[in-house]
Parts: structure tokens; sequence; C-alpha cells
């Protein structure tokens, strides 16, 4: 199968010098909702330019836009726009998160492809299946996938899937991410992560970075991926790494194979260490636990060292200027400086070559170092003039919106008229000596469309007398034309508003992992429970609760989809008709008729179109996220066209995690459950280690306080699931929260801060 090397752009330079080293397409973000807002990203302009010029290479390059945040209801007519300008540049297709997004895309730019984003979590063939019904393309596959499991997803005939190869990786599940949204307001579905899974923390094996990640690099692996897109990570890169990264994995698919001084070109540029994450299989050995940042390439380890120098063995050439980085104990990120001076056999050097025994001399107020102390090359004066990329002129590949032209010649003046407008000059004109010369003259004026957006069509020219008109008149006549004429922003369109669903006194729901709470009788009062079912769920496990009262909920997360498969079924067997999915997956999963489906707030309700989509896709009633604002939650309560829910109480996992947190080889662990605990500024966390994933929590649960009782959803919901709660003080909770009282914590997530 011809593969699609998929390549990052954070602004166009990168996305010049991407196409420049093979990528057959690449992905970037606009101004607004992207998932790399920090990054330079593009403007209409750039769009508009870096499109033509990609699609006039031969073979045509593809260029995607990443739309791929979640959309609050007040950000509909901005995101109306975004759209806009894709249709208007030609974009081969955009990348999205939201739920509603995706609908008005389908819905009203059906010219635009629809790729669902990582942000999605597509972890299995169900998921991917139920997304291409809804209209998707393309998937992109959750980066914690296995071969053979990207493989089954790449079986579904007529869907593209992508997969990421190369670059940084995220400790949680794409979209399963709440860290920094719930504690600092700044969310990664939103595009503005503060990336806590970078940080120290303190925990029973001391202080470390317990969930930063080292970077993927299948290398030659890439060979063996499945998916159809071979996906580059690095919107927030430089051009550099861009062209670096690209020109490695073009050779590689190629067939020139894997060139170990380009793969060490990169580790120079921008790199973490290195590993497959879980392509080959599940693998502990994927997180950097003693640094952070950038690394390099590791060049020796220190044989002798002073306050003043280190010596050791270089296996690798070293210049001077060049970045030096080194490991220094009880320090999180490497000590750093630039090379001015070395010598090589007791003499000063401008250069040492590999094998040599280098002595290289610290800058002042250095760190202490040690013998045995890796030794880095974190950038290279060779290397950054090692990838020299061609890029158009300013404007040459502009698309340029196409308008018509009629110019009227009489004896006392000239006018151009386009899309309404009208221009004139006075004068005196007299006939023309040769009248074919004026017709190509006044032609080859208005052709000249400079920098302006537009590009002449057709001309027409009405010259009855065949009169001489000075070129200095005509060009006055174009600029102004031009100057005055409108620039189409590109297609208008007017979302329908949704009938609202009538409303109702809210009832109260109890949702729990815990059978045995839910069955002791402590909730007789709720309206609604909800059992979030685990591997070892039975139906005998609440078989004692009203079947009109029970709903079961599916959970975010299915790997093993047999397993799951065949406990819906002896659910669904024994009688439950009532259904919660937190995750695509549960649609295809589900039948389609005979049941009541709800969608849980990990399946993302920010906007009305969100929920519209919804309730398309089979949903009677949807729950709103809790990383949400109160403004929104509002906006939505009054708009939804199906039933909604609001969380009152839930200990929200910050992290879900298929990297195993436990410091033991798999082959000597217990599995079960473990729960340990972390400490960071002062801030206590929860981790729950159970079947090969993991969860972080805050130590104190999500509360919605007081001001949840001037809103009027359909459901309030109570939700003790993942920490073990006591019969009596989840009672108390639950009476404290039906009466309107206050439960401690100062976990309110985004609802007092007013944005996310």
């Amino acid at each position: 199968m011809i593969k699609e090397l998929l390549a990052p752009a954070g602004d166009i330079e990168a996305g010049y010098a991407a196409l420049y080293y093979g990528a057959d397409a690449v992905y970037l973000g606009l101004q607004k909702f992207s998932a790399r807002a920090t990054a330079t990203n593009f403007s209409p302009d750039n769009l508009n330019e870096f499109v033509g010029y990609a699609h006039s290479l031969n073979p045509k390059r593809k260029v995607f836009v990443a739309i791929n945040t979640v959309v609050q209801e007040s950000e509909l007519d901005d995101l109306l726009e975004t759209l806009a300008i894709c249709s208007r540049c030609c974009v081969d297709g955009v990348i999205v998160q939201d739920l509603g997004v995706a609908k008005i895309v389908r819905d009203f730019y059906p010219e635009l492809e629809l790729h669902a984003s990582t942000q999605m979590a597509v972890h299995n063939k169900d998921g991917a299946l139920a997304l291409q019904k809804f209209g998707f393309k393309r998937v992109v596959a959750a980066r914690e996938l296995s071969q053979n499991e990207i493989a089954e997803i790449a079986a579904i005939p007529n869907l593209e899937v992508e997969a990421f190869v190369h670059g940084a990786l995220c400790y949680s599940y794409s979209g399963l991410c709440l860290f920094s949204s719930m504690e600092t307001g700044r969310s990664a579905n939103r595009g503005k992560c503060l990336y806590p899974c970078r940080a120290l923390f303190k925990g029973e094996e001391g202080e470390k970075h317990y969930f930063s990640m080292k970077d993927m690099a299948l290398a030659r692996d890439v060979l063996k991926m499945p998916a159809y897109s071979l996906k580059i990570e690095g919107r927030k890169k430089t051009a550099l790494y861009v062209a670096a990264v690209t020109d490695f994995y073009r050779r590689l698919l190629d067939g020139k194979g894997e060139d170990y001084n380009r793969a060490e070109n990169i580790k120079q540029i921008f790199s973490r260490p290195w590993c497959q994450f879980h392509f080959n299989g599940r693998d502990k050995n994927v997180v950097d636990r003693d640094y952070i940042g950038h690394r390099g390439l590791n060049i020796g380890q220190i044989k002798k060292c002073s306050p003043k120098s280190f010596t050791f063995i270089s296996n690798h050439y070293v210049a001077r200027h060049d970045g030096i980085q080194i490991d220094v104990s009880g320090e999180e990120k490497p000590f750093g400086f630039s090379l001015q001076k070395m010598k090589v056999k007791g003499k000063f050097v401008f250069e040492a070559q590999k094998g040599d025994e280098v002595e290289i001399f610290l800058p002042t107020q250095s760190p202490v170092l040690n013998v045995g102390d890796n030794v880095y090359l974190a950038s290279a004066t060779m290397v950054k003039g090692a990838y020299p990329y061609m890029k158009p002129k300013p404007n040459e590949y502009l698309q340029r919106q196409s308008v018509d032209v009629d110019v009227v010649v009489s004896s006392n003046k000239i006018s151009a008229v386009s899309k309404g407008v009208c221009v004139e000059t006075q004068g005196v004109f007299e006939k023309a000596k040769d009248a074919a010369k004026i017709t190509q003259a006044i032609e080859a004026a208005f052709a000249k469309v400079g920098d302006t957006p537009f590009g002449l069509g057709h001309i027409h020219i009405h010259n009855p007398e065949e009169l001489f008109v000075p070129v200095s008149y005509l060009n006055d006549l174009r600029r102004r034309l031009y100057a005055l004429l409108p620039v189409e922003s590109g297609k208008k369109v007017d979302l329908p508003k949704f009938d609202v669903r009538k409303m109702s006194v809210p009832q109260w729901v109890v949702k729990s992992d815990d059978a045995q709470l839910l069955c002791s009788g402590k909730f007789d009062d709720a309206d609604e429970i909800i059992y979030l079912l685990y591997e070892g769920s039975q139906p005998d496990d609440v078989v004692s609760l009203p079947r009109n009262k029970i709903r079961l909920a599916l959970p975010a997360v299915c790997r093993q989809e047999n397993l799951w498969h065949k406990k819906i079924e002896s659910f669904l067997n024994a009688g439950f008709k009532k259904w919660e999915i937190a995750n695509y997956w549960g649609i295809h999963a589900l039948p389609s008729q005979g049941i009541d489906l709800s969608f849980g707030r990990e399946i993302y309700m920010l906007n009305s179109y969100g929920i519209a989509a919804a309730k398309e896709m089979g949903a009677k009633r949807v729950c709103l996220s809790v990383e949400d604002t109160f403004p929104n939650v509002q906006n939505l309560i009054e708009k939804s066209s199906v039933p909604v829910a609001l969380i009152l109480y839930e200990d929200v996992p910050l992290f879900t995690s298929a990297v195993c947190i436990r410091s033991n080889p798999c082959s000597q662990c217990l599995k079960g459950e473990k729960w340990m605990s972390l400490q960071r500024d002062g801030r206590l966390y929860n981790v729950l280690s159970r079947n090969c994933q993991t969860y972080v929590f805050d130590n104190k649960p999500f509360v919605f306080n007081d001001a949840y009782l001037n809103l009027k959803p359909d459901f309030y919901q109570v939700d003790f699931i993942y920490k073990k709660y006591d019969c009596d003080e989840a009672l108390l909770i639950w009476k404290n929260l039906r009466c309107g009282k206050s439960v401690l914590s100062d976990m309110h997530g985004n609802l007092q801060r007013g944005q996310i």
C-alpha cells in the first residue's frame, strides 16, 4: 500500500520545509480552535498561499487544517468564519474533536473532508466504525495502540487511518486529560495545556517526573505501520526540526534505509529520549522520570572533571559554539551551555573528531559534575545549515478570487465595472492608430493584479469608436477598482436553531462502580442509578435494583473488544435496556434499536450542535462537561434539544492513561488495584493503578456547589466512582447536595474562572 507521510507545520516556513523534504501532506492550525494554540499558526493569507503552492506541486500535496478543540456556544460564529476560510482556501480536510464542529462541517461544508482527531480517543474498531457512519473519512488512532490494534481499524473498508510515528507523547489518552484544565483553567481540549505531566511530583520512590513521557520514534518500524497516513507530531517545533524528521522518514519510506547520521541530526535539533511506545506491545520503559526537556545526542560520559573543565571521549564530531548539555544529579533539567573552549591532546582546537579525548572548559558558576555523567550534543552549527529548502516568492501561488471586468471607453471618459463597483476617469480620448493594440493594452493593464487578492477572469471591452487611452489612465483605473472591490469572505452559513426540549422538574441520579454501594438501600430515593461496568461486572451484581431505575455505563476505554461485546450481550439478555457511553465505541457496540442511550460527560458537549449530533446518533440524554464554565453550562441548559444532566460531585480523573505507574516489571506484577499518593506544590494527588491502566485524581473531589441551585437541568448527577466510599460517607454527601448544602472542596474546575 502507498503510504502518506504527514508532516506538521506550526508556521508557513515549517510548511515549506515539510514539502521540500518529501511530505505528502501537511497539517496546520489557524489562529483559533487549534489544539496548539501557542504555536505561531497560520493567518488566512498564509493558508491561502500555502495551499496554492502545495496543490501546484507534482504530485499534488494535501493540506489539512486542525480545528481540533472543543467549542463553546458563544464561539459558533467564529467557528463559521474559520470554516469559511478553509473552504475558500480549498483545504483538503479538517481535523476535528468536537462533535458539534463535525456536524456543522458535514451539514454545511461538505467540500471539507472530515478527519477525527486523536482527541476523539479512537482506540478500537467500534469507535472508528461509529465515526465513519457519522461522516468521517479518516480517523486518527490513539497513540497508545499496538501494531495489531491499528491493523484492525485499518482493515475497515473506505476509512483512512492515520497514526503517529514520531514526536512528543502525552501521558494521558488524548481527549481524556483534564489535569491542566481542572487545576489551572488552561484546557488541553482547548489547546492551552500547561503540561502538568512534565512536572516534578513527590511519591513513594522520591521526587520524580512520574508522568513525563519520552518521545515516540518508530524509525525503521515505520515500515510495519498498517495505517495509511504516517503522522509526525510537532506543530510547535522549528522548520529545521520538521525538515530533519520529514527527510528521515521519507528516506525510510522510499526504501533508502535508516540513516544513522540523519537520526543523530534529529536528536541534536530536539529530542527527548526515544521509545516506540506500545507499538510493538506493552512497554513500561516509556517515561523519563529523572529529567525533562530536550536532551540532545548522547556523545559520551565524563571521565575526569574539575570545577573548570571535564574530559570525555567523544563518539561524535564536536565544534566550537555547539550546544552541550550534561545530566546533573539532583537537577530536573540538564545543564546546558555553548562550547567556547576545548582541548584535544593538550592543544586548544576549534573542532574535535569522533574518538578524540576532549577537554571542554566550563562557563563560570557551573554546577558540580561527576564522573559518569552523560554528555549530550544539544545543538550543532553544522546541522543548522544541513537542511536548506526552497520556497516560492511571496504571492506567487496566491489563490486569487476571479473577477470579471467591463471596461467602457467614450470620448470624454473611461469606466470600469466589477461586482457592482464602478470607477471612472475623465479625459479627452481620440481615435487610436491601431485598435487591436489598445484592446491589448486594456487587457494587459487589468491583468496586473499585483498583491491584491484578485485575479482577472473575463474582461469585456466596449470601445466602439476605437479610442486611444494612455496606459497611465488604465493603470490608475485598475488600481482604484481593485482597491474598492469587496473581498469574498467565503461561504455564508446561517445555523438553524433547534427545538428546545420541554423543561421538567430536575431528577436526581447517582452513579458508582461499586455495586454494593448502589444496592445498599441508601439511594432508594434516587430517580436513576447508574452502574459503571468494569471487566468483572456481572448482571447479578445489580439484580436487586429496580430495573426501571438502573442504567449501565460503559467505560471510556475499551482495549478488549471481544470481552466487552460478550459482557454487553450478557446484560442485554438479562433485560437491561438503559445504557450510558463515555466514548464513541459504545455506539457501535450497542444495538441501534430498543435501548435508552445517554452520553456521559467524557463525550464533550459544549455547544448545541454537539448535543444535536448526539441526538442524531441516538442519545436521549447528554451529560455536560465538568470542565465547562458556568455561563456556557447555563446557555446549554436553556438551548439543549435533549434532556441534560449536570454533575454536581465526582472524583474526576485528571489523567486516564495506558502507561503503568508501577515500577515493577510486568512479569512480577500482582495486577489488581493499587493506590498511591503523590504531592506537588503542597497539593495531594491520588493515583489508581488497575488492570494496566492508570488514573490520577486530585485529593479533593470536583464539586459544583451553591450556584447549581440557580440552574434547572433535567438531571442532577452525583458520582461515586473509582474511589471507594463508605456507604454512610456517600449518603451524607448525597443528602447535603439534595438539600442544597455545600460540600467542602476547593476543586471547582472552571466554574468560577469564567474561561476554559
